[in-house]
């Protein structure tokens, strides 16, 4: 082969792939430089702040591979600027964690809280075990908010307990497992298959939060183990549907749960604990906590916010078609329960939220508001505060001036008091997280 033919036979082939990497290296510029852009107006705005579990990426060791931002299950959260991996819109980022599975060069180390918000939590250690032996947490009290999550984490709390247990022991039950959500049931059925003696209790109904969400909630998912039931296979589903899988399960497996029982104290000490309850006291060996992180319903503390319009969480938006309602709060809880009744026909419905954004909210319910508003059928009131609930108005100090508005019914969705009293009174230490991992 001479050299013309070379040359041409080089161009030919090496041409294309040379346009290949061209327009590939253009794609990525442009892509960083949107990202770039984005991260900008978040920070300018102030949707800096994680809610929950979130990544934190060593520039370092990332590789600017991209494998993170293929793996996280949400859209847009992570993206690369300038080579590196980025967490593009903290806000949206709920704490899925596939993101550090999936490094190569394990950049990413999953944290809670941050360096202006901190995140309290029951201190553990690798056994799900808290400072007071034989009282364990699992589930949304020590941060794992994610459903999948919770499953797993009850089933591995209750193997750790069932190890410990390796003793028969007559007298007390050998656990009790106090909440019936996604960690507790699991944790629950884990038990049962290990043939332990457990009792489980639970201030409300089987469920956990996901029981309190508002009629037609869609509810994010993954696919996980269970003790007994095997693999369930979750996504995208409705509160409803979900709701109604818990019921079989319990159903199918003949798990005993003792709903609407209050758990006032825990006392005694390890293999012989007491716990105080609304229906009388249970003692145990281990004790389980898969309990909320909301607690009791944090209240705004103005006057007229004992009267009986004045709620604090959303069951039915139907229930106020017709109705001038106002809905308190910047989280998601408040920024669905807006939508939902703004939804309903003949209703006026005012969100006040004391910061300037919905930085807490995620990004199809702040955009749902947001379109909402420009339609005019819902009014939003950033950096405003409820000064005082009347009868038939409220009043409301929005940028140092008060305004009465006429109003039917007032939802409150500021979240609830962390259960810390509970916590320290059992002797259990807890910590302030600030972008420190669990």
């Amino acid at each position: 082969m001479n050299g013309a033919t070379v040359l041409e036979v080089g161009i030919a082939y090496g041409l294309p792939f040379a346009m290949v990497a061209l327009l590939y290296s253009a794609a990525g510029w442009f892509r960083s430089r949107g990202n770039q852009r984005m991260l900008e107006v978040n920070r300018k705005e102030g949707l800096t702040e994680p809610p929950s579990l979130h990544p934190v990426i060593d520039a370092n060791r990332c590789l600017g591979c991209a494998t993170c931002v293929t793996a996280c299950p949400e859209s847009d959260v992570l993206g690369l600027v300038r080579g590196k991996a980025v967490l593009v819109h903290p806000t949206h980022c709920i704490g899925h964690g596939a993101c550090k599975v999936a490094c190569p060069t394990d950049a990413i180390e999953l944290v809670l809280g941050t360096e202006r918000q901190g995140v309290v939590v029951p201190v553990l250690d690798e056994r799900f075990e808290t400072s007071v032996e034989g009282i364990h947490v699992a589930g949304e009290l020590g941060g794992m908010g994610l459903i999948r999550n919770a499953i797993e984490q009850g089933r591995q709390a209750m193997a750790h307990i069932v190890e410990s247990l390796e003793k028969k022991a007559d007298g007390p039950a050998d656990v009790v497992i106090v909440g019936a959500g996604p960690a507790g049931l699991s944790a629950g059925l884990a038990a049962m298959e290990a043939g332990l003696r457990y009792a489980i209790v639970d201030q409300d109904t089987i469920g956990g939060t996901v029981a309190h969400y508002p009629r037609g909630k869609i509810v994010m998912t993954a696919p996980a183990q269970l003790p007994i039931v095997g693999r369930i296979d979750l996504g995208e589903t409705s509160k409803e549907s979900l709701m109604a899988l818990w019921m079989d399960i319990v159903a199918r497996t003949g798990l005993e749960v003792r709903e609407n029982v209050t758990v006032t104290s825990i006392g005694g000490e390890f293999d012989r604990f007491r716990v105080e309850t609304s229906a009388g006291p249970l003692e145990a060996r281990r004790i389980l906590l898969a309990i909320g992180r909301r607690g009791t319903p944090r209240k705004l503390g103005v006057a007229g916010e004992e009267l009986p319009k004045v709620v604090y969480r959303l069951v039915d938006a139907e229930q106020y078609r017709g109705q001038r309602v106002l809905v308190v709060g910047g989280g998601d809880s408040a920024l669905e329960a807006a939508g939902a009744i703004a939804d309903e026909d003949g209703t006026v419905v005012t969100l006040s939220y004391r910061n300037s954004a919905f930085g807490r909210a995620k990004l199809a319910n702040r955009e749902r508001v947001a379109k909402l508003a420009d339609a005019g059928r819902l009014t939003a009131r950033l950096e405003s505060q409820v000064a005082r609930i009347g009868p038939d108005e409220v009043e409301i100090d929005h940028g140092g001036q008060r305004t009465a508005i006429g109003n039917d019914a007032v939802i409150v969705c500021a979240g609830g008091e962390l259960p810390t009293p509970f916590l320290t009174a059992a002797g259990i230490q807890v910590d302030t997280l600030h972008g420190r991992p669990l």
